[in-house]
């Protein structure tokens, strides 16, 4: 494709115990007579992770190194940005997530690519299934699956087959399963990759999926190996609970259609399938929320008939009063129990369907949170389908999580009506409520989640754990759950001989296998967690995950993996490993820190370490995260945390112009700044580039004043005056005020309530033909501030939600344009970068950002003018 030719493709997968190593080779050569960029898309489960990616060139392997995403992505930049050949990892996802490998392959040039991915299989509907997506996109010479399967306990069905597969390619799938073994493979000739005879397109399009189960002679199985166990737990032959389903439905304006149509054919086969055992009830919302019955009732074969009338006749209409909708069904799920209508054993489960955000009623999402977490109280799962693109999913899947549940996409296709009844089938039948795995708590140092609220039919549940001492090789654990007839309970035990001796057939098994399915599940449920996090906990669940997706090479959703070929006597540019682990952590304090330490040749890690944390934690007002910058010309960066994202725009004024950032009537603080031009006159140039000279802040309550140039500084209390120079190194507490100055670079003030800034100052050469010295502020802690404040940055201070679609490129090539969607205005955007200089004052950091145009016309409230001022104070 496009000069491009993949001459060769092998997908070899390992499965020992459920957990998949995979590997893709794939061979190509540029037959153009320039180089190329190409963009080698890899299709994989959600749940895999990617643990390596290397390219081969002229015979030299240079291997990918995981790094924190932001590093990763610049790095490849770079190396693009000078031809080099080189490869970015990067997760971007329905059923699959898409890693796209991008390429720079010279004239000429051969590379083979090695990308690795593991994942541990999950058992649905009775079988592990394992899933390839295949599309080289052209016709491959030497194309080739085969997939090895070691399970101790033994195999006991092997399935294999592709959605592409015609019947002149059945032939070409081998399977084959004896004892603990299986195998399958797929190796399709030329001729056969072809859609017709003499054609130049592949039939290789489309899903090729691998499904088996392993044999049940116990409920348990436990594998202990070098320190750490595995145990996975799928009782079988147990009588299942009845269930009480409440259906919360979304039946706003906009379901109308084949949304709904889709939803009312899968409700009525979902009918056919509710045992009458039993209990129901469906409860409707758009802009009002009506019931069908005011309570559970039970689904005898005359309340299913009387279910499946007032299905076909429901109508929509109105907004989304999802709030009310939830509120109602759990009222009369707990009114259920309360009253004794619904059996003592047996499993409840809300499911909501919503294709829209709250706009009626209640529709603060973080109200809706704490309302329903409240009301169920942990007692029983929710489930939140997400139907379209219109969906707060983040919302949806927090809510999920915070109740026991999960949260799933309902895609808008032809096949809607199934992804539905799908999802109800998985959690139909219930066999266990209130599951717990108890192991020895002086035995255990790191565990995986060990209790669940539901167990259900055809599923597994897997725990995995490190021993405190490496060398224990026996484990005993007590299980507890509520069955449908009576309590489960009972004690199972394992040791390492016992283990060791199902695994002697070694040349299936891939290195530490336990222990990485450990990390694995640990890193996947430390993710998950992060989701309903706030605050601290946030930033230690991010750096334990951040430590181990280092530690395992791992490209989760916080790093990328990011190899290049380095130009001919240049370092740096292809990664080498740092000495020491700790370096992860420095990146995670300054991105949360307002000071940096300059690292010197030498320097161990660890001990670059000690020296931030010396030098910062002694040092008030540090613990930070920068939110709002503004710099430059002047420049103005607004972070917005919940998108990963920012907001940027100028403000484009002549020298001398004063403007209002910060101002807040309760606290009395104000932040004034003053505009200088460069070194040109009017005559000179059209547009002249401006600064921000000088800063004013004041705290009114505090009679406090504090002026900033980059000459000196001037704090006014009362009637008394004192004054600094940038060459001093000081630390001032007095009336209400800390003040912090690092000689030549910047200063640190807190005032009155807590809220913090910091000022850099940026220092030119005094006889520069152009710039001069000029001043960025940076906001801390501007959580102390009232929601009374305003200002060019104060306005922000307040969260900030915008959207983005139709990407399109802009005039510069580099910089593509974008629809924004932002305070309910449709803005033109350019995606670019701005400078943050607070880590390197002289030259600045890139920040990712989408550009406003017009001096942030549409973003900010009124228009840029409205923010002039008369005087600093």
């Amino acid at each position: 494709v496009n000069g491009i030719e993949i001459y060769s493709m092998k997908i070899d997968s390992k499965v020992t115990s459920r957990f998949a190593h995979n590997v893709i080779t794939s061979q190509a050569v540029n037959r153009g007579n320039v180089s190329k960029e190409i963009f080698f898309d890899v299709e994989l489960p959600k749940t895999a992770f990617i643990t390596n990616f290397s390219m081969t060139i002229d015979g030299v392997t240079y291997p990918g190194i995981i790094k924190e995403k932001e590093t990763a992505k610049k790095q490849y930049e770079k190396a693009v940005s000078r031809g080099q050949t080189a490869g970015l990892v990067k997760a971007s996802g329905r059923k699959t997530e898409k890693f796209t490998v991008s390429a720079n392959i010279k004239a000429a040039s051969k590379v083979t690519f090695e990308l690795i991915y593991e994942e541990l299989l999950k058992r649905k509907f009775g079988k592990y299934e394992m899933f390839i997506k295949v599309k080289p996109k052209q016709l491959v010479k030497d194309f080739e699956i085969e997939v090895d399967i070691f399970e101790p306990q033994g195999i006991t069905e092997l399935e294999a087959e592709g959605t592409f597969i015609t019947n002149e390619l059945q032939n070409t799938i081998k399977k084959s399963f004896s004892g603990k073994k299986g195998h399958v493979s797929f190796k399709p000739t030329l001729d056969q990759q072809r859609t017709c005879e003499n054609c130049s397109q592949s039939v290789l399009d489309g899903d090729f999926t691998v499904r088996y189960d392993v044999k049940r002679t116990t409920t348990d199985n436990l594998q202990i190996i070098n320190g750490y166990f595995v145990h996975f737990f799928a009782p079988t032959n147990l009588p299942k609970l009845s269930k009480n389903v409440i259906f919360v439905l979304d039946t706003s304006g906009s379901m109308s259609g084949r949304p709904m149509e889709q939803t009312k054919e899968a409700l009525l086969k979902i009918l056919d399938d509710i045992k009458e055992d039993d209990f129901f009830n469906f409860i409707l919302f758009e802009s009002e929320v009506s019931t069908w019955k005011e309570a559970l009732i039970k689904a005898t074969p005359e309340n299913l008939d009387e279910a499946r009338k007032f299905v076909q006749h429901i109508s929509v209409g109105g907004m989304t009063n999802l709030h009310g909708g939830l509120m109602r069904g759990i009222d009369i799920l707990n009114a259920a129990h309360e009253e004794n209508l619904v059996p003592k054993r047996s499993a409840s489960i809300i499911i909501m369907l919503t294709d829209g955000q709250p706009n009626v009623g209640v529709s603060d999402t973080q109200e809706i949170e704490k309302a329903v977490k409240k009301a169920i109280d942990g007692r029983y799962p929710l489930y939140n389908l997400g139907f379209g693109s219109g969906v707060d999913y983040s919302f949806l899947e927090k809510m999920s999580l915070e109740n026991k549940g999960l949260a799933r996409r309902i895609y808008p296709d032809s096949d809607a009506a199934l992804q539905l009844q799908g999802f109800y089938d998985e959690v139909s039948n219930p066999m266990l409520i209130d599951v717990e795995l108890n192991y020895p708590e002086n035995e255990i140092s790191d565990l995986t989640t060990n209790s669940f609220k539901h167990f259900y039919d055809g599923s597994e549940i897997v725990v995995a754990g490190r021993f405190v001492d490496s060398n224990q090789n026996h484990l005993t654990v007590d299980v507890r759950g509520e069955g449908a007839n009576d309590a489960l309970s009972y004690s199972t035990q394992q040791d390492a001989e016992q283990t060791a001796q199902a695994f002697q057939e070694q040349q299936y098994i891939f290195g530490d296998y336990i222990e990485r399915l450990w990390a694995y599940l640990t890193i996947e449920q430390l993710l998950e967690k992060r989701i309903t996090a706030t605050g601290e906990e946030k930033e230690n669940l991010t750096a334990e995950a951040l430590a181990l997706s280092l530690k395992y090479k791992f490209v989760t959703p916080l790093t990328s993996m990011v190899v290049t070929k380095p130009e001919e006597n240049e370092e740096g540019i292809a990664d080498k490993p740092t000495e020491g682990i700790d370096i992860f952590t420095i990146v995670l304090y300054l991105r949360r820190c307002s000071f940096d330490i300059p690292l010197k040749k030498g320097f161990h890690v660890g001990t670059v370490l000690n020296m931030y944390l010396k030098n910062l934690l002694s040092k008030p007002g540090i613990h930070c995260f920068f939110v709002l910058i503004v710099d430059g010309d002047p420049h103005f960066i607004i972070s917005v945390p919940q998108k990963k994202d920012a907001i940027c725009f100028n403000i484009n004024e002549n020298p001398g112009t004063i403007l209002n950032l910060i101002n807040d009537p309760v606290t009395g603080i104000t932040v004034n700044g003053e505009l200088i031009g460069d070194k040109r006159t009017n005559s000179e140039a059209n547009i002249q580039n401006s600064y921000f000279g000088k800063l004013g802040i004041a705290n009114k309550h505090l009679d406090l004043r504090l002026t900033v140039t980059p000459e000196k500084i001037t704090i006014q209390n009362g009637d008394e005056k004192t004054g600094f120079t940038w060459l001093d190194s000081v630390t001032l507490q007095q009336a209400g005020l800390t003040l912090i100055i690092n000689s030549k670079r910047n200063l640190v003030l807190s005032m009155g309530s807590g809220a913090s800034f910091v000022i850099v100052l940026h220092q030119v050469w005094k006889k520069h033909p152009l710039h001069r010295d000029f001043l960025g502020l940076y906001t801390l802690k501007s959580d102390k501030l009232s929601e009374q404040t305003h200002g060019l940055l104060g306005q922000f201070f307040r969260p900030v939600d915008f959207t983005i679609f139709e990407i399109h490129p802009g005039s510069d090539p580099k910089k593509p344009d974008a629809t924004m969607i932002v305070k309910n205005n449709e803005l033109t955007v350019t995606r670019g970068w701005q400078k943050d200089y607070r880590r390197d004052p002289k030259h600045g950091v890139d920040i990712p950002c989408w550009f406003v145009h017009d001096n942030g016309a549409g973003l900010i409230d009124g228009v840029h003018t409205d923010y002039i001022v008369s005087s600093l104070f």
